[in-house]
């Protein structure tokens, strides 16, 4: 399974932040998306998401030979900042996720297996949403995606919320994750990328840009990274 970004365009009042870009990301791999404050990275997510609309272009999922126009049910979308009806319970939440999604009607019963895998007490699970620090509002966004897979994951900076314990039970949930999806998490974190990803790419003068893997646990690795970023004019 292939994501394909063919010619992606947006641009804001005078200043084109997309300006097309084409990428290809592969299923079985973690991609770590780089770029200074303002590159466009949650733009980026935004238009993969259907959140906003591009300009320009088009977006494909191609699977077994097939390609076809990215849709919105196709992408998991872990915010920064979680957006949640804080009026419920994760459970209740859960429950209602489930309930207005019919297929998923038969998972009904193992709402418990999900929220054990996730590490969330009972206690939690049948508090307010309202109560939940930032990094259980990121565990309860990740725990829908672990029962609806959507074939596209984008995590918006998702481990920065996160206690050391929590953040390498997520960094293995990802690795896990990694063989049924695409996953492309930004971060500004460079240790982050090079120990959690399989392919770094660089979002720079509206442009995506590869780092090769022979450079990411190399002494050159920070100075290729910052060569790629330091000539982005908005910065200047």
């Amino acid at each position: 399974m292939r994501l394909i970004l063919d010619q992606i365009v947006k641009t804001f009042d005078a200043k084109q932040v997309l300006q097309s870009v084409e990428y290809s990301f592969e299923q079985g791999k973690i991609y770590g998306l780089l770029g200074r404050n303002g590159a466009g990275k949650t733009t980026l997510f935004n238009c993969l998401s259907r959140e906003i609309a591009t300009d320009g272009g088009k977006t494909w999922l191609e699977q077994d030979g097939v390609k076809r126009e990215l849709t919105e049910t196709d992408v998991g979308y872990v915010y920064s900042m979680p957006i949640l009806p804080e009026f419920l319970t994760g459970y209740e939440f859960v429950q209602f996720f489930l309930a207005a999604n019919p297929s998923m009607k038969r998972q009904d019963a193992k709402i418990d297996e999900w929220f054990d895998r996730m590490r969330m007490s009972r206690e939690d699970r049948h508090r307010l949403i309202k109560g939940y620090s930032h990094g259980m509002k990121n565990k309860l966004q990740m725990l829908l995606f672990l029962i609806a897979k959507p074939p596209v994951i984008l995590l918006d900076e998702p481990l920065t919320s996160f206690d050391v314990i929590v953040a390498l039970e997520m960094k293995n949930m990802l690795r896990e994750m990694k063989s049924e999806h695409i996953l492309i998490f930004s971060t500004h974190i460079l240790q982050l990328a090079t120990d959690l990803c399989d392919e770094l790419v660089v979002l720079n003068n509206g442009q995506l840009t590869s780092v090769p893997s022979e450079l990411m646990h190399s002494p050159e690795f920070e100075r290729e990274v910052i060569e790629l970023l330091k000539d982005d004019p908005t910065h200047a």
